[in-house]
């Protein structure tokens, strides 16, 4: 008889004696993973891979909420190309897990989730699993939000969620770069604003230590980006008279990055504890170059 159909009866014989246990229906031990891996494309798309370890039993496989498999007849494969029949085990609320038959090779098993809900420029979804996992994104995306908090990549291109849990993933369909240039005597410093927002009357103001601008949508992200050597930490954010959370990332070349998302219109304030100096730092140098040949000539021809 073939293989296939012994392990599907095997298969489904074990399913039809195992009981319901807290919900979910379990079969042997559970599945020890080398890997799992989620992966985001540019257009929301989203794809899982789980790299199961060899057992000499069998183990149950716990899917991603929402995972989109067949209701039957799902196969995988062993890490030497060999397809691999799998049981769907089914609790009838939509919870789903997969039993894995023994195997001496390590076990592939590939699916997908529902893509990411599109929303005025901004995708967005949420990944909720019990163990670690990692998420990759597409090489075109440079720029995510954790949980509202920004993330920039620079030659990583994932991030990991240790011990499992929820994670709300955001990223911009067509990220928006605005370029503002804060200029004091002769330094003139490029600040960047990515967001969806409208940016008015953006100001660089030296002795107050402060970067400001109007914002006229709500409830949008802003990510502002510039030199520490322009304005630096620690920061108060303000929105009109109000202080608002944000987060930082530091970025590399002497960059910060502030994360925040105003829940009104308004003005943003955003004040520094250092700045540019008022004069350039090489003048207290050459006065202090002219104080020490000064002062002995001074001396030498001092009047008696």
């Amino acid at each position: 008889m073939n293989v296939k159909i012994i392990s599907a009866i095997i298969i489904f014989g074990l399913i039809t004696i195992i009981p319901t246990v807290y919900g979910q229906l379990t079969l042997g031990s559970e599945a020890i993973q080398e890997l799992t891996e989620v992966r985001i494309n540019s257009n929301g798309e989203i794809s899982v891979k789980h790299i199961v370890k060899a057992t000499n039993s069998g183990s149950t496989l716990s899917l991603f909420d929402n995972a989109i498999i067949p209701d039957q007849n799902l196969f995988g494969e062993n890490e030497i190309g060999t397809e691999i029949q799998l049981g769907i085990i089914n609790d009838g609320l939509g919870n789903k897990s997969i039993f894995i038959l023994p195997s001496k090779y390590n076990v592939i098993i590939e699916y997908s989730l529902p893509n990411a809900s599109l929303n005025d420029n901004l995708f967005s979804t949420v990944f909720s699993y019990n163990e670690k996992f990692s998420i990759i994104f597409d090489e075109s995306i440079e720029l995510i939000f954790v949980n509202n908090n920004a993330i920039f990549f620079g030659d990583k291109k994932g991030i990991s969620i240790n011990g499992g849990g929820d994670a709300e993933i955001k990223f911009y369909e067509n990220k928006s770069k605005i370029i503002k240039e804060a200029s004091w005597e002769e330094n003139k410093f490029d600040v960047e604003i990515i967001t969806d927002s409208e940016i008015q009357f953006f100001n660089f103001n030296q002795p107050e230590k402060s970067i400001s601008f109007q914002i006229n949508d709500e409830n949008n992200f802003v990510v502002i980006t510039m030199s520490e050597e322009l304005l630096g930490g620690p920061y108060v954010v303000m929105l009109d008279d109000e202080k608002i959370k944000y987060t930082k990332f530091i970025q590399e070349d002497n960059k910060i990055s502030l994360n925040f998302k105003p829940e009104s219109t308004g003005e943003i304030t955003i004040i520094g504890t250092t700045v540019i100096p008022e004069f350039s730092m090489f003048i207290p140098l050459i006065m202090g170059f002219m104080i020490i040949v000064t002062v002995p000539l001074m001396r030498k021809f001092s009047l008696h």
